[in-house]
């Protein structure tokens, strides 16, 4: 087996190799994981690190086949996903490849690995991808139900085809929660009662049909309670030329189909597909869908079509709409809403972490920072689109700036999203200018971000992106960061007297400890204290004690005092300041604290 350095000062396994002695002894194996932008494609998640095997004596030949084991994330694959292990050669040109095994065991090391047999070397991943399905149609004709979902069948009736025709099918699942937030995105989708599965065709002999393929798919109507309950948002939500066009088709909808038994009105059909993807997506009105059992749809098919889907509407459409409708499908299928975390360690600001996290996932990684130790500010940041293999690109701006290995400071800084891999970066923070920000009591920077599709990012190995070719963009975001400053050590001469500080002082530290223990007690929030302080200056007591409203209370009452004149009253103006917060129990309090000297 090859271990590889990591960059981290740690070992980790690449892979294992099963190979004649001779051979291991000249191949070289490392992770280049900075490359894995290049390895996937759309419907693709990776789900291990990305594997470079070369031969280091190009003169001696490797006796092919041979194994290699590459270890990965086991995820949740479904009916409709299978590990793929995928081949890429200097040329980037892919082949994909079946596991022999996937085993939990390889030499005692307990992880899962994908084996596979390979003919040549080059770059391998594990991808988790739709699974394929393919068959021949004879000239008989034949009745395919496909595997990952019996609902699903195609029929191809004698003499279909001239020849024998092969068949490669893909099922691409389309989730509730995805139709829900395209139409909370635009009020004109709001008929859409439901989608079928979203289905690729590969047809490679590329004959044409002699006579119709019959085609059956799940799209259930959506029960009357439910319905009833979105018509009625429908109703708030719809509004301008939307509503009135769609107010009028739904009249004449609702004319031609209400039922004498009180039944649902019937639903709307509608196929859309393409024949190519540079011709762009067609509405089939000419195809007649009808309602099965349970749930299910049929219809019949004259032409080929490299992807379809099947729309079931409460009430019509225009194509227009739909055609948007499916631009938009296609595009969300292939994407995920991620946001940035920034998050400091709390018993050292000064050392960061950054990550990217698909947005359902973000409470979840909240929770697992939180125990690590990380807190906030600043708080992620809005939501936004990512591809598998899209890139966030980030430096800092400002008094603030940021390394990965302590030495490297004010580079840029990269995060390759895949939504298995869970991409994080460990960063270490501190001042360009430490006598910058005088007037505040920290220091202050922004993290800039940019994001990086995989079209933007040129095919070579050797030649990765280079940091400042986007800077024309818009950043995507930008979230705030602020550090306090280190209080200095000043070496006094030994003649230099130090005068202590007034007894009273000490006592005074008591008394607001007390005060704050009291409004803890209550919740009281910092803003509702109604002293007169910056923001800025909550912000950073939150940020040291984050977890502790009594000290936090306690230290914004010591910035409070701090700021005060030494002739001052501070008792009268606490007392005054608690009144207006509505605590005139403890004004009083205080006032006979203070008069009496108890301070306990």
């Amino acid at each position: 087996f090859l271990v590889e350095e990591s960059g981290k000062n740690e070992r980790r396994i690449a892979c294992f190799i099963k190979a004649p002695a001779a051979a291991l002894e000249n191949l070289k194996c490392k992770i280049v994981n900075d490359a894995s932008s290049l390895v996937v494609d759309d419907s693709e998640e990776l789900v291990s690190n990305v594997i470079s095997i070369e031969c280091s004596d190009y003169e001696k030949k490797i006796p092919f086949p041979i194994n290699i084991a590459i270890p990965f994330t086991p995820c949740f694959r479904g009916n409709y996903r299978e590990i793929m292990v995928k081949a890429t050669d200097v040329n980037f040109q892919s082949n994909y490849l079946t596991p022999i095994s996937l085993e939990r065991y390889q030499r005692n090391h307990e992880e899962t690995f994908a084996e596979v047999k390979i003919y040549q070397l080059g770059v391998f991943s594990v991808l988790s991808c739709l699974k394929k399905e393919t068959f021949t149609v004879p000239k008989t004709g034949l009745s395919q139900k496909l595997s990952m979902d019996s609902r699903i069948s195609f029929y191809y009736h004698p003499e279909t085809f001239s020849s024998p025709a092969p068949m490669q099918l893909k099922v691409q699942p389309i989730e509730p929660s995805l139709v829900s937030m395209l139409k909370a995105r635009h009020d004109m989708y709001h008929s859409v009662v439901h989608i079928s599965a979203l289905v690729y065709v590969y047809h490679p002999s590329a004959q044409p049909f002699n006579s119709s393929v019959t085609i059956t798919l799940p799209c259930p109507p959506v029960p009357e309670k439910t319905r009833q309950g979105d018509e009625t948002e429908h109703t708030k939500a719809i509004s301008g030329t939307v509503k009135r066009v769609a107010a009028a088709y739904h009249t004449r909808a609702v004319s031609a189909s209400v039922r004498k038994n009180g039944e649902n009105l019937s639903d709307t059909l509608k196929l859309l597909g393409h024949r190519n993807k540079e011709e762009g997506w067609k509405v089939f009105d000419e195809v007649i869908i009808q309602n099965a059992r349970n749930g299910v749809v049929s219809f019949e098919l004259n032409e080929h079509l490299e992807s379809f889907f099947v729309i079931r509407l409460s009430f019509i459409l225009e194509n227009a709409y739909l055609l948007l409708f499916a631009q938009a499908l296609e595009e969300a299928v292939c994407s995920t809403m991620a946001n940035v975390i920034l998050y400091r360690k709390k018993e050292n600001p000064y050392k960061i972490v950054v990550l990217l996290s698909a947005s359902k996932e973000l409470m979840w990684e909240l929770q697992n920072l939180h125990g690590e130790g990380y807190f906030g500010p600043p708080e992620p940041t809005q939501q936004f689109s990512l591809k598998e293999g899209d890139q966030i690109h980030f430096r800092f701006r400002g008094n603030i700036f940021a390394s990965e290995n302590g030495k490297d400071f004010g580079k840029f800084h990269r995060l390759i999203f895949h939504l298995q891999r869970k991409p994080r970066l460990d960063l270490q923070v501190k001042e360009v200018d430490e006598f910058g920000n005088h007037s505040s009591p920290h220091y202050k920077g922004t993290a800039v971000f940019y994001k990086i599709t995989r079209e933007m990012i040129t095919k070579e190995w050797e030649n990765p992106l280079l940091y400042g070719e986007y800077q024309h963009q818009s950043p995507l975001c930008k979230l705030a960061l602020t550090l306090p400053k280190r209080e200095k050590l000043i070496n006094r001469p030994q003649s230099t007297k130090i005068i202590a500080s007034d007894s009273s002082e000490a006592l005074w530290d008591n008394l607001l400890f007390w005060l704050a223990e009291e409004l803890a007690e209550d919740n009281t929030s910092l803003l509702a204290l109604c002293l007169p302080v910056r923001r800025s200056i909550i912000q950073l007591v939150r940020l040291k004690c984050p977890d502790n409203l009594t000290h936090q209370i306690y230290e914004l009452l010591c910035c409070w005092k701090k700021t005060l004149p030494r002739s001052a009253d501070k008792q009268q103006l606490l007392s005054r300041y608690l009144r207006k917060s509505g605590r005139s129990d403890l004004s009083e309090e205080l006032h006979f604290k203070w008069q009496n000297k108890v301070f306990t």
